[in-house]
């Protein structure tokens, strides 16, 4: 009996991507493993799948009068897919979110214990302000919660449908919170448009000290942050993601109350990055109707043990130790910091191969923590207790 062929086109950089893809039963599979600036129209032609990264938009200009009829994306965002135009002309398509929450959490989480130590914030007095309450800023308002912050949520789309309780209104946010992050996809137009959510009228409302954004670069207008930061040596902000990415604003980069600058890897550990991976096999073997055989599971390395050399007498001040220890985040800091003096192409191009060939990070419930002399600290055993139960089963 004959196997049909299935002409796959793939990024490179889709964690492992020839395991996962190069063989799917009932199939003669021919997978073409691409860099993301090669994938073209003419390229995908005569092609059936196709899976991408963040960096290929999926657009008419892509795809129309090809034979694709699949397409993912093997990462959270999916503003680079034109879903309407996808779906108007039966192309199923697919994103991986959900897949780097944990990822995503424990950077936050690492995030906001440097920013304790620092003297920036008092993390069981502060008001934390979380624009986005889905997967990532709904599991981080409950760790956030469990360690004794005080939250204000704003999401209108979810207050619509579930009634305002328990949301905050913008201008309340405003007044009382300390800190606002943001976790909301990039909606270029309409009612619960984020582009350039946090721009000068936001910032000159906001009477807190800090923004976190680890969501889409687009929702922060970088020149009115920048601004807002030079207004106040009290200030601060952590950017993760950045607008006009990899070309990224030098002044930024360079400004002293930018407490953290990382280049868009929050969701990058490896068990993140694998777990793209099994989202998008998963939701190929959905639309042509296969059991899944490919696990994650059995490619990732044994989970390491790493030790951590005592603590001492501060709770939190351990807690961020331990969060250190596993994933020392200063080191992207200071590796993004390096590029501060490079030209246009050499610092867009760093941003890019840096997030390409990111260092083996390994997610913390994939990890044994041994202290020597003593005991995991208190409040990061409670904090990793906490977003084990809540993310099983999302990362």
């Amino acid at each position: 009996m004959s196997r049909k062929l299935l002409k796959i086109v793939a990024d490179a950089h889709i964690w492992g991507v020839e395991s996962a893809f190069s063989a799917l039963p009932g199939f003669d599979v021919a997978l073409r493993v691409m860099e993301s600036r090669e994938i073209s129209h003419d390229v995908l032609k005569d092609v059936d799948i196709l899976l991408t990264r963040s960096s290929t938009r999926v657009n008419a200009n892509l795809l129309k009068g090809t034979s694709v009829r699949f397409a993912a994306t093997a990462t959270i965002g999916d503003d680079h897919y034109d879903k309407p135009w996808l779906e108007a002309n039966g192309i199923e398509w697919a994103n991986a979110a959900g897949s780097s929450t944990g990822a995503v959490i424990e950077y936050m989480m690492a995030t906001l214990l440097e920013l304790h130590v620092r003297r920036l914030i008092s993390i069981p007095d502060m008001t934390l302000g979380i624009i986005g309450v889905g997967r990532i800023g709904g599991t981080l308002a409950t760790v956030c919660e469990s360690l004794g912050m005080e939250l204000l949520l704003l999401d209108p789309p979810r207050a619509r449908i579930e009634g305002g309780r328990g949301f905050s209104s913008l201008d309340r946010m405003l007044r009382e919170a300390d800190v606002i992050t943001l976790h909301t996809p990039l909606i270029r137009e309409g009612e619960d448009k984020s582009l350039h959510l946090i721009d000068a009228d936001f910032l000159s409302r906001f009477c807190g000290r800090g923004i976190i954004n680890a969501a889409r670069g687009g929702c922060v207008e970088n020149n009115a942050l920048a601004d807002w930061l030079d207004g106040d040596a009290g200030r601060f902000a952590i950017l993760d993601c950045w607008e006009g990415e990899p070309l990224v604003s030098r002044r930024l980069l360079a400004h002293p109350q930018l407490v953290i600058a990382t280049p868009h890897i929050a969701g990058h550990s490896l068990d993140g990055k694998a777990a793209n991976t099994q989202y998008v096999y998963d939701a190929l073997c959905r639309y042509l109707g296969l059991r899944p055989e490919w696990s994650m599971e059995r490619v990732l390395p044994l989970n390491p043990t790493v030790v951590l050399n005592g603590c001492d007498t501060d709770a939190w001040s351990d807690a961020h130790a331990a969060a250190t220890t596993l994933y020392p985040i200063m080191q992207d800091v200071d590796e993004m910091r390096s590029w501060t003096g490079l030209n246009d192409d050499a610092l867009a191009r760093s941003f890019s191969e840096y997030r390409r060939h990111y260092p083996e990070r390994r997610s913390w419930d994939h990890v044994t923590l041994e202290v020597s002399g003593g005991k995991v600290p208190e409040y990061f055993e409670k904090l990793i207790h906490v977003m084990r139960s809540h993310l099983l089963g999302s990362c």
